[in-house]
């Protein structure tokens, strides 16, 4: 059996950790308040086996990802740019 793979991906001038299994499609799996990408740790392991890539950041501010201290930078645009530097 794979085993979940951590890393940290540079995306919209922070780091961001990730939590990733497989190949094939992707999907990608966000948490809610007050959650982090473990809470998608039974998911990405059945998914994966299926035939997907299964990806599960820490969103920003939350675990293991870098938390800006302005509070102006958790807009909604921020976290859609987070997402989108980690998808390209």
């Amino acid at each position: 059996m794979e085993k979940i793979e951590h890393t940290t991906v540079a995306t919209n001038g922070i780091n961001m950790h990730i939590a990733s299994i497989g190949t094939g499609p992707e999907i990608l799996f966000l948490h809610g308040f007050p959650d982090l990408r473990y809470s998608w740790r039974h998911q990405l392991l059945s998914l994966s086996s299926l035939g997907y890539r299964c990806i599960a950041p820490d969103l920003r501010g939350y675990g293991d990802t870098d938390a800006p201290k302005n509070c102006r930078e958790y807009t909604v645009f921020h976290i859609l740019g987070d997402l989108v530097g980690l998808i390209d």
